[in-house]
């Protein structure tokens, strides 16, 4: 199989030298753009029966220009990778549009703008900078029924969510992603459909491999991913997708999210990645917590050897990764253990479970024969 060895290398070999800096938020920089309907139809949607504002994606064929200003802007505040425009770049989310056929060109487009941003600046810096093509968790779960009336239907299958994602990835790898990065995922079934497709555009149709990434969201204070996993059972779930780095995003400050980033660090050997929103949403929805102040929450990560990779999600702007950078910068970066529970055999439901030789009897599908389920019978 072919590999990008001189990417895989770099990464891993700056990754374990120093911090490296992932962007901050796209839709808060687009808020600030005042857009209306017409910037996200342009001439090619100029018809389109539906209402448009708010595809943020769309921005990468019907404005360029912004969207290249943005990345600009966060590569020039310090940031070693930047994610595409295309959080909800599959047929599933896009479906709320009516602009499923528009998919591939919106990632390929995407990820065209945010090489040439990249390429543009390390020209003018002398340092690399990397493409990340972003992979949302999409507006559906394979764990949780939509109807609370019918707690076993799902409005989504796994291969439908393996096929959209799969489209996703091909097109971002056509147009130059450095790396895949599945992220905000509040279920480890959808995680695991996304992984699997990456997987087997790698092994299957002998694309060249890329490094990729895996960022969780744990939803409150509770560190339950939205599934009801706790931050290591996510990590054990989905162990077997071979991240290059893993942790998570989204939901939490770095305050809060803290706590449970130091115990997914004990369930991994992977690098570890970390962008929060700038603080909590306050009573209207927005984020309140400054540059420097989020930066030195960041710092106490940085500080524990906790990270190896941090950045911002909802809320920040160049000026918060400029900050975090300025804070981190000449802190060693975490070192992955090489050894992670080698001597127990890793299973999760909810709750991660290690099995070794020091385990009691345990108990497993008690209700999963033809004794105690009827249904699993038939």
């Amino acid at each position: 199989m072919v590999r990008r060895e001189e990417i895989f290398e770099s990464i891993k070999k700056t990754c374990s030298e120093r911090i490296m800096f992932i962007d901050g938020a796209m839709g808060t920089m687009i808020q600030r753009e005042h857009l209306e309907e017409n910037d996200f139809r342009a001439d090619i949607l100029a018809d389109h029966h539906l209402p448009l504002k708010g595809n943020n994606d769309l921005l990468s064929l019907t404005r360029p220009d912004i969207v290249y200003k943005i990345h600009r802007l966060y590569l020039e505040s310090g940031a070693d990778f930047i994610e595409t425009n295309t959080f909800s770049g599959t047929t599933i989310a896009q479906a709320d549009y009516g602009c499923e056929h528009l998919v591939y060109d919106i990632n390929r487009k995407s990820a065209e703008l945010a090489k040439k941003a990249c390429e543009d600046v390390a020209k003018e810096t002398g340092i690399r900078r990397y493409v990340c093509g972003a992979i949302g968790p999409t507006n559906k779960t394979l764990s949780i029924s939509p109807s609370v009336e019918k707690p076993e239907f799902r409005n989504v299958t796994f291969q439908e969510l393996v096929s959209a994602y799969g489209q996703q990835a091909r097109a971002l790898l056509d147009g130059g992603a450095d790396i895949l990065l599945v992220e905000t995922v509040f279920d480890s079934a959808n995680a695991k459909a996304a992984l699997f497709a990456i997987r087997t555009i790698f092994e299957e149709e002998e694309v060249p491999e890329v490094p990729v990434f895996l960022s969780g969201t744990i939803v409150d204070l509770s560190g339950r991913t939205l599934s009801g996993q706790t931050g290591e059972a996510f990590l054990i779930s989905t162990r077997q997708g071979q991240a290059t780095a893993v942790g998570l995003n989204c939901a939490l400050g770095p305050n809060e999210m803290r706590p449970f980033v130091e115990s997914m660090a004990n369930y991994t050997s992977s690098f570890i990645i970390c962008y929060p929103n700038a603080g909590l949403p306050n009573a209207l929805g927005g984020y309140d917590e400054m540059p420097d102040t989020m930066a030195e929450s960041i710092r106490e990560f940085a500080e524990r050897c906790l990270v190896n990779i941090v950045g911002g999600c909802c809320g920040t702007t160049p000026d918060h990764i400029a900050a975090i950078k300025k804070a981190c910068d000449g802190i060693a970066p975490r070192e992955p253990p090489k050894n992670v529970h080698e001597d127990s055999m890793m299973l999760s439901g909810l709750e991660p479970m290690l099995v070794n030789e020091f385990t009691n009897f345990v108990n497993i599908g008690e209700r999963c024969n033809v004794a105690g389920s009827r249904r699993f019978c038939t």
